[in-house]
């Protein structure tokens, strides 16, 4: 088996980041640093011509997106039941998963990136504000995720091993603080994602990029 895992530091990319390092692959991590676009140059589009991470390489297979990725994952080792093996269960799981990157990931891109989206500094700021509240909510849904998980006696979002909903939950509370909002407001979510860092493979995918969980500064 010969992986490579593209990612950058505190991106995305974290969850396949986790998830590799939790099943003891051996893989070879390759940083893309997105602030000095390295994400532009040549020799990345010519991994992935949009430009983005993650991206993992299984031999002569490049697979793109989350999503992929981590189903990817899941059937490299099966043993880690990082998904479910009930289909019920597995679709609910791959659900929310979708949730995550197709709602909650792009909701935070309006706050920190809003100038994908307009050239005006005015409209720039209305969008950045106003998605910083809705981001707001969706955190509180996350939230709502792991209150029910630890009423229900699971020790992760999914049942009792740890797999992606709990490392990208890590992520996106994480950059809630990039939007201006306090992790340790979501009181449940907050000490969840701290027992996933603590978790061997996170704390190791948490070493190599160096990542604080609470980067949240007050006004």
């Amino acid at each position: 088996m010969s992986l490579k895992l593209y990612y950058a530091p505190g991106a995305c990319s974290f969850v396949p980041h986790a998830l590799l390092e939790t099943a003891g692959a051996a893989f070879e991590p390759l940083q893309v640093k997105l602030h000095r676009g390295e994400q532009n140059e040549a020799a990345f589009r010519a991994v992935n011509p949009r430009g983005q991470v993650p991206v993992l390489v299984d031999g002569e297979q490049v697979i793109t997106q989350i999503v992929a990725i981590v189903l990817h994952i899941d059937a490299l080792f099966p043993g880690q039941e990082f998904l479910p093996r009930e289909q019920r269960a597995r679709t609910r799981v791959v659900e929310l998963l979708a949730w995550m990157n197709n709602t909650v990931h792009p909701t935070f891109t309006h706050v920190f990136m809003p100038q994908k989206f307009t050239d005006s500094p005015e409209a720039q700021a209305a969008i950045k504000r106003y998605n910083a509240e809705v981001y707001r909510g969706l955190l509180g849904e996350i939230d709502a995720l792991a209150r029910k998980a630890q009423a229900e006696g699971r020790g992760f979002l999914a049942g009792e091993r740890l797999g992606p909903l709990d490392i990208y939950a890590l992520t996106l509370l994480r950059w809630g603080g990039y939007a201006g909002i306090d992790p340790t407001g979501f009181e449940t979510l907050w000490a969840h994602v701290q027992k996933v860092a603590a978790e061997p493979g996170p704390a190791r995918a948490v070493e190599r990029e160096r990542l604080q969980l609470n980067v949240y500064k007050a006004a």
